[in-house]
């Protein structure tokens, strides 16, 4: 079995910055593509940032030149470093993994979630 610990929310004033981490374990063989989602109150949950195997990465509008997807696969970590801050990027970020696992290649996991608040 495997799973996915997102750590790093907190809370900020407006224009700082906050890293959040993403740490796979268990009977992992590899990490495909990896996502952050963010769900603020009363919204549907949103895409935030992927990036691919092979390094490829995308961002919703909103987060285009302030957040930094990034990952470390000999640490089975990815990671999201969001500088800029405002307190529309409040919400409860969510890592999503694609793994290849001893049980199955291709499993699609998701994390419980890392609260993070943005005060203006």
């Amino acid at each position: 079995q495997a799973q996915l610990v997102e750590s790093g929310g907190g809370l900020v004033q407006a224009g700082g910055s906050l890293r959040l981490s993403c740490k796979a374990s268990g009977s992992i063989y590899s990490i495909n593509a990896m996502a952050w989602y963010r769900q603020a109150p009363g919204k549907q949950r949103e895409l935030v940032a992927a990036i691919t195997s092979d390094g490829s990465t995308n961002y919703a509008d909103s987060v285009k030149g302030r957040f930094t997807i990034s990952r470390e696969n000999a640490k089975n970590t990815g990671y999201l470093q969001m500088n800029s801050l405002k307190p529309e990027d409040t919400a409860v970020y969510y890592c999503n993994a694609n793994l290849d696992t001893v049980i199955r290649n291709g499993m699609n996991y998701w994390g419980k979630g890392t609260l993070v608040t943005v005060s203006s």
